[in-house]
C-alpha cells in the first residue's frame, strides 16, 4: 500500500496553567513560567525544590468518580488529555455510536517513563511505615505502565493495537512516531497517542537530586530555575502533565469534514550506544536526519525546532552542536526554543507536550520562546537563532520536535503546517 498522509485532528493537554489548549499556548508565547517552589512535609527530610504541578486538575470532574478511583494520577492526567483530543477531533466517545466496526482497527499507543511508580511507592510506605497488613486490590492495575492505553482503549472501544512505550524522556516521542507509522502504513485509520507522567514522588525527586542535575531554587527564584542554553543554567525542573494527539489518515479526516490542525510527515530514531546518561552529538544528528529523510524534507524546509533543551550543563551544548551539524550554514537563521523553561521536564510526557506545542506553533504561525535566556546565552550554545521572546506572524511550513533520553534513545518528529 502506498504511504498515506497523516493528519492531526485532535490535540489535548493537561497543563500546569489549568486552562484549555488555547490558553496553554498563549501562556507559552508570553513566556510565562509555570514553575513554583515545592515544599513537602516529608520528615525528617522534606522536599524543597522547583517543580511544575497541575494543582488545579480535578480528576473526578474530568473523568467521573468511578473511573478516576481506578487510576493512579499519571493515568488520570493521560485519560483527561486523551478525552480532550478525542472531543476536538469530533469523534464520538461512546463506542456504540461508531459505524461498521471501524474501531476494531483503531488503536492507542502511549508513552510514560515512570508510569504507576507512585502507586508502588505509596504501597511501600503504607506497609513499612504505617504497618498495614495488605494493600488495595487496585494496586496492581494502578501501577501498570500500560494503564493509560488500556483505559483509553476500553473507554473509546478501540480494538486495534494498545500498548505503551517506556524510553525515559523519549517515551512519548517514540509513542507518537510509532502511532504515525501505523496510520501511514494503512494498519489503522485513527490512532490516539501521547504521554503522561507524574514526577512528584519522594523517591523520584531524591534520585534525580542525587544525580546533581536538578536546578535549585526557593520561593523567590523557582520561577526562573529552568534556563536552557543559558550560561548560568543549573539543571532541569521536574513536572507533571499529559498531552494527547489524534492521528488520522488524511483522506479519512477530509471525508468526515474534520478540522486538520497539522500533519506529521517524518519520524527518526537512533541510539547513541555509548553512555547511559551522557548525550552524543552523532546519535542526535542521525535521528534528526532520519526524520528529515522520512518526511521528504531538506534542512532548508525547517522553520522552527522545539529543542529537547533540559538546561543541563552537559546536554545543551551537545544538542546545539547537533543542530549546527544538521543545518550547516542555515543554523544561524534557524529559530529554536526550549519550552521546558516554562512547563518543566515531564519525563515520559515531554515528547508529547512538545509535539503539541510544535503543532500549535505551525497552526498559529507563532513560536514560543526559551524563557529566562535573554542576555544569558552560553557561548557553547550559540550558533542558532534562539527565540528570546514569543514570535507571532511567522511564516513556517515545517518544524522538528526532538526528544533525547537517558539510555541514548533519540526520537525526532517532523511536522507540516495545516492547509490554509
Amino acid at each position: 500500500m502506498q504511504a498515506r498522509r497523516v493528519a492531526i485532528t485532535g490535540l489535548g493537554v493537561i497543563s500546569p496553567y489549568g486552562g484549555d489548549i488555547a490558553d496553554f499556548f498563549e501562556r507559552l508565547i508570553a513566556g510565562e513560567s509555570a514553575v513554583h517552589h515545592l515544599l513537602t512535609e516529608d520528615l525528617p527530610r522534606p522536599l524543597s525544590t522547583p517543580f511544575v504541578s497541575c494543582a488545579g486538575f480535578d480528576a473526578i470532574a474530568a473523568l467521573g468518580k468511578p473511573l478516576s478511583l481506578m487510576m493512579e494520577r499519571f493515568a488520570q492526567l493521560g485519560m483527561a488529555a486523551a478525552f480532550q483530543a478525542w472531543e476536538q477531533a469530533g469523534l464520538p466517545r461512546r463506542p456504540e455510536e461508531a459505524c461498521g466496526g471501524a474501531r476494531e482497527q483503531w488503536g492507542c499507543i502511549w508513552g510514560t517513563a515512570l508510569g504507576g511508580l507512585a502507586a508502588h511507592e505509596r504501597g511501600s510506605r503504607e506497609m513499612w511505615q504505617m504497618g498495614r497488613e495488605r494493600l488495595s486490590p487496585l494496586s496492581v492495575v494502578q501501577g501498570m505502565n500500560n494503564a493509560v492505553n488500556a483505559h483509553i482503549s476500553i473507554q473509546l472501544g478501540l480494538g486495534g493495537v494498545s500498548t505503551s512505550h517506556t524510553a525515559a524522556c523519549a517515551s512519548s516521542g517514540i509513542a507518537i512516531g510509532e502511532a504515525f507509522r501505523r496510520v501511514r502504513s494503512g494498519e489503522a485509520n485513527v490512532m490516539l497517542t501521547g504521554g503522561s507522567d507524574v514526577c512528584q514522588s519522594y523517591g523520584v525527586v531524591r534520585a534525580w537530586e542525587a544525580m546533581r542535575v536538578l536546578s535549585p531554587g526557593d520561593a523567590a527564584s523557582s520561577a526562573a530555575a529552568c534556563r536552557p542554553f543559558a550560561a548560568d543554567r543549573a539543571g532541569l525542573v521536574l513536572g507533571e502533565g499529559a498531552a494527547a494527539l489524534v492521528l488520522e489518515a488524511w483522506d479519512h479526516a477530509v471525508a468526515r469534514g474534520a478540522r486538520i490542525h497539522g500533519e506529521i510527515v517524518g519520524y527518526g530514531t537512533s541510539c547513541d550506544h555509548s553512555h547511559l546518561v551522557r548525550p552524543q552529538r552523532e546519535g542526535q544528528v542521525r535521528a534528526m536526519r532520519a526524520a528529515l529523510v522520512d518526511g521528504g524534507l531538506a534542512p532548508a524546509d525547517i522553520h522552527y525546532v522545539n529543542a529537547h533543551g533540559t538546561a543541563t550543563t552537559e546536554g545543551d551544548p551537545v544538542e546545539i552542536a547537533a543542530l549546527c551539524e544538521v543545518f550547516g550554514v542555515l543554523a544561524s537563521r534557524l529559530p529554536v526554543s526550549a519550552t521546558k523553561s516554562m512547563h518543566g521536564h515531564l519525563l515520559g510526557a515531554a515528547g508529547a507536550i512538545e509535539a503539541v506545542v510544535t503543532a500549535l506553533a505551525l497552526r498559529e504561525q507563532a513560536a514560543p520562546p526559551t524563557a529566562h535566556l535573554a542576555g544569558r546565552i552560553d557561548p557553547a550554545c550559540e550558533g542558532v537563532d534562539h527565540i528570546l521572546q514569543g514570535r507571532r506572524g511567522m511564516t513556517m511550513q515545517a518544524a522538528l520536535s526532538s526528544s533525547f533520553a537517558f539510555g541514548g534513545s533519540n526520537a525526532v518528529l517532523a511536522f507540516r503546517a495545516p492547509p490554509r
